[in-house]
């Protein structure tokens, strides 16, 4: 309906859009060279940042961006995952049959990743998503993941990814051993007001918008309202387009985009 009002080659403001379309932000590019930094030296890695903020989205470009003669992703975001499952689920994903307790589990692990990293030259990167709804047994347990031979060898890289309470989480006493461990730590926030222009304006080039249809004070309000949150920003965006179609316009302006901010606001 979008697509054939306006005029443009695809759907705007979607979760299709491919890693190379997307518009990168300052604070976003340095996210990715802080994750790239980490893989790297096989850190442990802290990623925290409101929902719709892009975290998600990082690791995605990060994985695809690997080179799979050198890596091996490892990606984890089931949060309600006791620490023998979550061996058992990493084993799964490095090709191996798991034993059935989490001493056998957790040991056939730790072999295994020495096994990629000393023998095959592989670094395995274990990413653990949603890690804000871990429960604290399990926060426990990855202390020891990044614990191989006595705290003197590195053989994995290990990201952390969660929201913003994640850090609230490891600043407790309970958790400093594990937080002073974390080598990276990066929080992605919103994007600035200009980049809330240039992030709708590129999202409109690259479906081949013939013009800029968000008026500048439209612009304003969507940033008023989303707080720069890319997710909330494609959402309200699609809902201000439907919005000028109702109204026979093809630009959306400032009332368009608080009506939408209304209809957003019923729910």
């Amino acid at each position: 309906m979008i697509q054939e009002y306006f005029g443009l080659t695809g759907e705007p403001f979607g979760k299709e859009i491919l890693p190379e379309h997307l518009y990168l932000s300052l604070r976003f590019k340095e996210l990715l060279a802080r994750l790239d930094y980490g893989v790297k030296k096989r850190y442990f890695c802290l990623v925290t940042g409101d929902i719709g903020t892009g975290k998600s989205t990082a690791i995605r470009i990060l994985a695809q961006n690997l080179d799979e003669n050198k890596h091996k992703l490892l990606y984890l975001s089931d949060s309600n995952l006791k620490p023998r499952d979550f061996y058992r689920e990493l084993l799964f994903q490095l090709g191996s049959n798991p034993g059935y307790l989490r001493i056998d589990a957790k040991r056939q692990f730790n072999q295994l990743i020495l096994d990629y990293f000393e023998k095959r030259r592989i670094t395995p990167i274990v990413v653990i998503d949603e890690a804000h709804l871990l429960s604290h047994q399990m926060l426990q347990e990855i202390r020891f993941l990044t614990n191989f031979r006595m705290d003197s060898l590195s053989p994995m890289a290990l990201i952390l990814v969660g929201q913003p309470e994640l850090k609230g989480t490891l600043a407790m006493q309970i958790f400093q051993a594990i937080a002073q461990r974390i080598q990276v730590r990066y929080h992605l926030g919103g994007l600035t007001l200009e980049e809330t222009g240039a992030y709708v304006a590129h999202h409109l080039e690259v479906v081949k918008a013939r013009s800029q249809i968000f008026s500048t004070e439209a612009i304003k309000e969507i940033f008023a309202y989303s707080k720069g949150i890319p997710r909330l920003i494609n959402n309200l965006c699609i809902q201000a387009m439907l919005d000028a179609r109702i109204q026979d316009s093809h630009v959306v302006d400032r009332e368009g985009v608080l009506r939408a901010i209304e209809d957003f606001r019923k729910f």
